[in-house]
């Protein structure tokens, strides 16, 4: 009896097992994206809630001159504008998981008005979003390479400024540079016959315009992120033993830094969409710029909803990217 008691007492106090690291990042991504999507849910209501706060309507914004008031009212009744705002919501609301964005004010899928403008951004900000993250991680290590020199302190100061800069501004002065002065490259966007740009040359104005200021921003974020792990003792440990310096840098410094690094430029996604409105119009690019900038005008607040929802979607996936970038650096300790 004593020996089956003493094999016991270690099972007894073996408690229970530790959820894997798998489990904890799954459980902890799940839950990421469900406070993620209310967010965006409360996004989209006030999206309506602002639309319907503007002066007019869409029935009187897409009227035709010389329409009667009776024609208002059926506009208004065919647009369902006679019915609450928040009952209007729901429904469009309802319809997302099926892929249905509504239909805009002037009778057309809002979904078949986003098919060709939203990959075309997409393509725009993507490659925006690879400059910065490829151009911000050289420069963070090149600054990062001599600390405290003249190199760190050049690069260091050169982002701030940079930085400061909004899109338009390095968007016109890109302009006045390499199209108006130099002729090298195309100011305005001509598009081939299924509305993508005709050539990748305009594509090049456009790209540095929406990524020059973030590879200022971010470029601070990857030295501020080295700088820190320079200071952890491992790091010590590995230059006392000779290691030669680009390894210290590649396998010690960079992967500590990495969750900063992921989060910045996670962060740099919703910039970059966001300013991308700005730069298409300078650039006559042919993305949601114009379309949302029509959809304004007409108060069609389905096709409003609709540019923020794909556009944030896009931006959570990237965001919840991040988070398990984060949580797969750190050991599945979320």
């Amino acid at each position: 009896m004593a020996g089956s008691l003493t094999r016991e007492e270690p099972a007894a106090a073996s408690g229970p097992r530790p959820v894997p690291a798998v489990i904890r990042t799954a459980l902890f991504a799940a839950g990421v994206l469900a406070r993620r999507i209310l967010l965006l849910a409360g996004l989209l209501a006030v999206v309506f809630a602002a639309v319907e706060l503007l002066p007019g309507d869409a029935a009187n914004a897409t009227s035709e001159r010389g329409e009667s008031a009776a024609d208002l009212a059926e506009r208004r009744h065919l647009l369902g504008l006679d019915r609450p705002v928040a009952e209007r919501f729901w429904d469009w609301m309802t319809g997302l998981p099926t892929g249905d964005l509504g239909t805009s004010a002037r009778g057309e899928p809002v979904a078949d008005l986003l098919a060709h403008p939203f990959p075309n951004t997409l393509l725009l900000g993507g490659l925006a979003l690879l400059l910065t993250l490829l151009a911000s991680v050289a420069l963070g290590c090149w600054a990062a390479a001599e600390p405290g020199g003249r190199l760190d302190r050049g690069v260091s100061a050169s982002a701030t400024g940079i930085l400061a800069l909004p899109e338009f501004v390095v968007a016109v002065a890109l302009v006045l540079v390499f199209a108006l002065w130099t002729d090298w490259l195309p100011a305005v966007t001509l598009t081939d016959a299924d509305g993508s740009p005709a050539s990748w040359r305009m594509l090049v104005l456009p790209v540095l315009a929406l990524a020059v200021p973030q590879i200022g921003w971010n470029t601070r974020i990857v030295r501020a992120a080295l700088a820190d792990e320079a200071k952890a003792p491992h790091i010590d440990t590995a230059v006392l033993d000779g290691l030669p310096r680009h390894r210290i840098l590649t396998h010690h410094l960079l992967p500590g830094a990495l969750p900063t690094i992921a989060a910045g430029i996670a962060t740099s996604t919703g910039m970059l969409l966001g300013g991308a409105v700005v730069v298409e119009t300078i650039f006559n690019y042919p993305g949601i710029g114009s379309v949302l900038a029509g959809a304004v005008a007409d108060r069609d607040s389905p096709l409003i909803a609709g540019v923020v929802a794909v556009t944030g979607a896009v931006i959570t996936g990237v965001l919840l990217l991040a988070d398990l970038v984060r949580a797969w650096a750190s050991g599945g300790r979320t």
